[in-house]
């Protein structure tokens, strides 16, 4: 069975009061079997046009359905307020090859 990501392009608004969220979200989404892959970091815009985003980060789960019920918590949802409070984000859910 393929895998399943949450891939996050996420512009902070409010540094400070997103770090509430980073510390909030990952245990309610390691609770899914979370797998970090990529959080922050550096990163370069090497082809085509992209919004000036600050922090990319990649989650994989075991499954596609595993990253959906993840993002879909009530619990996430409700920590998921901070950050679009304090960021701009795109989020995508997707499988893996």
């Amino acid at each position: 069975m393929p895998k399943g990501y949450i891939i996050a392009h996420i512009t902070v608004k409010e540094p400070d009061a997103y770090q509430e969220y980073v510390v909030k979200d990952t245990p309610i989404l390691e609770g899914f079997g979370a797998k970090f892959v990529v959080r922050g970091g550096q990163s370069q815009t090497v082809e085509g046009d992209a919004p000036a985003t600050q922090r990319h980060v990649v989650i994989e789960f075991e499954s596609y359905a595993k990253a959906l019920e993840a993002y879909n918590d009530p619990d996430y949802q409700q920590v998921a307020d901070i950050r679009r409070r304090t960021a701009d984000s795109l989020i995508y859910v997707v499988e893996g090859a």
